[in-house]
């Protein structure tokens, strides 16, 4: 993001999103002086110990919402609960960057935080999401099933 930033901030100006997601910052507390932006509140997660990743999301000041913490520190995601207009019900918002070389385990973390923000009237989940087995003509994926050994 450290050469994006202002060109961000341009478009922002010109199209005034509500939400705006960003996965891969590569931010670290050296960023901290050029990551905010007027009128939006900023959510991030560094990508701890390591470089790369990261992940971000700007809501609009006028929105009332709150960071969620929906489990372990290794799956980089990020989750806020939107209040809800009028007679309308929270919204949870998700960002999440998965490497291409994730492991196993940090896949099985992010689909338990996937479960408990499913469970909001409404969820919105954005990212990269690298899936390296996706076949785009039959919208599936593999996902391996570890297999229960029988009882004898």
């Amino acid at each position: 993001m450290g050469n994006k930033q202002e060109e961000l901030e341009v478009c922002v100006r010109l199209q005034g999103q509500d939400l705006i997601a960003i996965t891969e910052t590569w931010w670290d507390s050296s960023n901290d002086w050029n990551a905010v932006m007027d009128g939006y509140v900023l959510f991030r997660k560094d990508r701890p110990a390591r470089q790369g990743g990261g992940v971000v999301l700007y809501v609009r000041e006028q929105l009332e919402c709150i960071e969620l913490r929906l489990g372990v520190d290794e799956v980089e995601s990020l989750w806020v609960r939107m209040k809800g207009q009028a007679n309308m019900g929270d919204t949870v918002v998700g960002v999440y960057y998965r490497p291409p070389d994730q492991e196993e385990e940090v896949d099985e973390a992010f689909y338990r935080q996937l479960e408990v923000a499913s469970q909001s009237q409404a969820l919105v989940l954005m990212g990269d999401f690298n899936h390296p087995d996706i076949c785009w003509k039959s919208n599936m994926a593999r996902h391996t099933v570890q297999e229960v050994p029988a009882e004898h």
